[in-house]
């Protein structure tokens, strides 16, 4: 197994040497027991394909491993992608001006582009979207019945001088998309984060197998300026959040202990700036939301609640999901640092972990994090400015976290040789992390460096063999 792998690898790399500088034959010495075992997901990598060193934490072996890469004309703008992936095996990426995926690990890409045919149930006709394009982005998420809510804002839209926000929904049993535009209040909205609330919804504003809520990156929070919300999907309201030092709310204790969940809940998880997580029993979690610590909770009538465990506890950090092992992950960043917490008794107790990148790091530019149950997999991008100058991109893979949080490898995304940051008037822009696990277990994240003059993502194609690999 270990010579076919490496003559695999060997023969991948010699393919593709003449793609990039970097394809270069790859380290094979020394091997350890774990990189024995991956293998090519496909026959063939497509896309742009670099190495990326990846190395056992413990620093007893080191190799290369080829990846695809993908510029802005996949789905991002300049300063960023927004990542997803579904159960069927798809990325998704919404970075720029509409959906864009791929359904087969990246050798094909779509883009849906509406038309007024296909605005259906919309409640704001308007007539038409292409041509109104100009730093246009958005937000993309797979619901737990499979539908792909996701909405798009465009700040400069050629016929008028107002922000526009339309909804696009793709509708996984009529399998087709349906678009809406939605005409907001607000002067300012910027990037959104989305987020499914688990259903069946019955509101004042109507009733859905869910909701789809919607928050400003601009507004966030801390302004307590709301978001939107929709119960299909398409049509839009404001929606008000509670003010962050309300202590007048009822409190509800909601049991975040389940069994294995399924597949979906491995692809449901919003981005981690949402700073809020779906319910499996329904409703949406939004831990440590108020000032004085205290977690909330949005149910399914759409009514907020201070919230607790089912034993009267709060969550130990702002960013946590579940994924289909039924496993609760929190992340907490502290300077350089970062503690992650693992429950598997719905947030009572918690193993640990500390990333420490202290020497390393004179600072986190950005950050992800995203789970895998069906794979055993926990995996921690982290952008970082380096004592030695440029940023440098990281991916940490955990593998079978149900028996150690414990990271196995750390793989080098990209040259790690480019200073940039984040916000409006930046010379060079990289405005947030963003990463997804596809149902066969690999990573796609979004990283950048002097190769391109726009942010870039990249897919992973050598793996630990799991197989057969669903959805390929």
């Amino acid at each position: 197994m270990r010579r076919a792998f490496l003559a695999t690898l060997i023969m991948f790399n010699m393919m593709f040497a003449g793609c990039f500088e970097e394809a270069t034959e790859p380290m094979i010495e020394p091997v350890s027991p774990l990189f024995n075992t991956y293998v090519p997901v496909n026959d063939t990598i497509p896309g742009d394909v670099w190495n990326f060193s990846t190395q056992m934490m413990d620093g007893s072996a080191e190799i290369e491993f080829p990846w695809s890469v993908y510029d802005k004309d996949f789905g991002g703008n300049c300063c960023e992608h927004y990542l997803a992936t579904t159960k069927e095996g798809w990325i998704l990426n919404f970075g720029g001006e509409y959906p864009t995926w791929s359904e087969d690990r990246g050798h094909t890409w779509e883009e849906y582009q509406p038309s007024l045919i296909t605005q259906l149930g919309c409640r704001t006709p308007k007539y038409t979207v292409p041509g109104q394009e100009g730093l246009g982005e958005g937000s993309i998420v797979q619901a737990t019945n499979g539908d792909l809510i996701s909405m798009g804002w465009f700040p400069y839209p050629s016929n008028s001088g107002g922000d526009q926000f339309y909804a696009f929904l793709y509708d996984a049993e009529d399998q087709q998309w349906q678009w809406c535009y939605n005409r907001l209040t607000e002067p300012f909205y910027d990037r959104s984060w989305q987020v499914e609330v688990i259903g069946p919804i019955s509101s004042a504003i109507g009733s859905g197998p869910y909701a789809s809520l919607v928050i400003s990156n601009f507004w966030h929070q801390s302004t307590n300026r709301g978001g939107q919300i929709s119960v299909d999907g398409l049509n839009y309201y404001y929606f008000q959040f509670p003010d962050r030092d309300d202590s007048s709310l009822d409190t509800m204790n909601i049991d975040l202990k389940f069994e294995d969940l399924g597949v979906e809940w491995d692809h449901t998880r919003p981005h981690k700036e949402m700073r809020a997580f779906p319910v499996p029993s329904g409703g949406l979690y939004f831990p440590n939301f108020f000032s004085d610590g205290g977690d909330a909770f949005l149910d399914t009538s759409l009514e907020w609640w201070r919230a607790t465990t089912a034993d009267g506890n709060t969550l130990p950090s702002q960013y946590c999901s579940f994924d289909s092992s039924s496993a609760l992950h929190c992340i907490t960043n502290n300077a350089n640092t970062f503690l992650h917490q693992l429950s598997w008794d719905g947030g009572e107790t918690w193993d640990e972990y500390t990333y420490n990148l202290s020497g390393k790091a004179e600072g986190i530019e950005e950050w992800e994090f995203h789970a895998n149950g069906a794979h055993d997999l926990f995996v921690l991008n982290v952008r970082y400015q380096s004592t030695e100058g440029p940023d440098v991109d990281l991916v940490y893979h955990v593998r079978e976290y149900s028996q150690s949080i414990m990271p196995d490898t750390i793989t080098n995304i990209g040259l790690g040789d480019l200073d940039s940051t984040s916000g409006a008037g930046e010379d060079i822009r990289f405005d947030f992390a963003t990463l997804a696990v596809l149902n066969d277990g690999g990573v796609v994240v979004a990283y950048h460096d002097s190769s391109d003059d726009d942010p870039l993502f990249a897919v992973e194609h050598v793996l630990p063999e799991y197989g057969p690999y669903p959805g390929i």
